[in-house]
């Protein structure tokens, strides 16, 4: 008997009001606009224009949804168009089902677009708005609580979610909360991608090749927990050799592109004016620093200047005043002598 375990809602769709709103999509929303919050604090801190990150998600969103059911319905067909089923209900994205592969690889064409529209190079892009995907991954994650969905073996485990009803036919009780695994693990991959970026100053997409790969490393043994119906390719899931090959793809540029281009970008937003970001702020006021400094030199150096033409005047003017007392002497004893001679 279990001790304690997290229960799963008992509907998958929240009511504001009379509108009714599934779960699912409620945490994707949610994810979306943390995304491009976070990206666009990340994109000003960079020089670039605040705005700018929503402007390219409207192109990006829309792709990344239609990508990642695209992977979901071609890599799981046998849910949709097997006998027996209704091919209708690869259309319903409501009802749960997005692959990050599909939506990383579209959402990065809509990306593309949105930014050559703009003259802007997407790694610069891709590495403003990287930790923000983990996050909205994390997110995202907790609609599949709602749906009852995307958890792995039998548990008794404290955490243990559980399941109340299946369309797969599982039988109900507690299981491993995958869910809840891979979005933990996204928040940790999305805290390292910002220490990295500052730590190591990451630009020419290697924020982003550094988010992917770390998805991956973590989305690999979560893969391995899972037991809901999947694809295997020489035993292994099919996403596990996703997340192996991108994986490597994702290492392979890291260190390919700080060979070739080391540091960071010098410009991410053609025409963005000065003071548009805290980047530029965070310049001027290195740059009041160096000229407050530098001031401070001179005027140093002047008052030591000055200084030291008082000590010089003080010392003419006691050579002088020596001078004069010996002057004073010399005649005072010429007179005396003078005297001496008369008498």
């Amino acid at each position: 008997m279990e001790l304690a375990y997290i229960p799963s809602p008992s509907s998958g769709v929240l009511y504001l009001g009379p509108v009714p709103l599934r779960g699912y999509a409620f945490c994707i929303i949610i994810g979306v606009f943390v995304a491009v919050w976070l990206g666009n604090k990340r994109w000003i801190a960079r020089g670039g224009r605040a705005g700018t990150v929503a402007d390219i998600a409207v192109w990006a969103v829309p792709f990344g949804l239609i990508g990642g059911r695209l992977y979901h319905v071609i890599t799981d067909y046998q849910l949709y168009f097997s006998e027996g089923r209704d091919w209708v209900d690869a259309f319903k994205i409501w009802e749960g089902g997005l692959g990050i592969w599909g939506a990383i690889a579209l959402g990065a064409l809509g990306a593309w677009i949105g930014c050559r529209r703009r003259g802007i190079p997407l790694p610069a892009y891709a590495d403003a708005i990287a930790p923000g995907i983990a996050l909205a991954q994390a997110i995202g994650r907790w609609g599949n609580w709602f749906n009852q969905e995307l958890y792995g073996r039998a548990t008794d485990v404290p955490w243990a979610v559980e399941i109340t009803s299946s369309s797969d036919g599982r039988v109900p009780g507690t299981y491993h909360p995958t869910f809840l695994y891979e979005s933990l693990w996204c928040v940790g991959v999305a805290l390292l991608v910002i220490w990295a970026d500052r730590r190591f100053k990451l630009g020419h997409g290697r924020a982003f090749a550094l988010y992917v790969a770390a998805y991956c490393a973590g989305r690999f043994w979560i893969e391995y927990m899972r037991v809901d119906e999947a694809h295997h390719v020489l035993g292994m899931r099919l996403n596990n050799w996703t997340s192996i090959l991108v994986f490597l793809l994702a290492v392979l540029y890291i260190v390919l592109s700080a060979r070739k281009r080391p540091g960071r970008e010098d410009t991410v937003e053609p025409g963005a004016s000065d003071g548009d970001g805290p980047a530029d702020g965070e310049k001027k006021a290195d740059d009041k620093k160096a000229d407050a400094a530098e001031e401070g030199e001179a005027r140093f150096a002047e008052e030591r200047a000055d200084a030291s033409a008082e000590d010089s005047g003080a010392s003419t003017d006691s050579d002088a005043l020596t001078d004069s007392d010996a002057s004073t002497d010399s005649e005072e004893s010429k007179d005396g002598a003078g005297s001496a001679k008369k008498g």
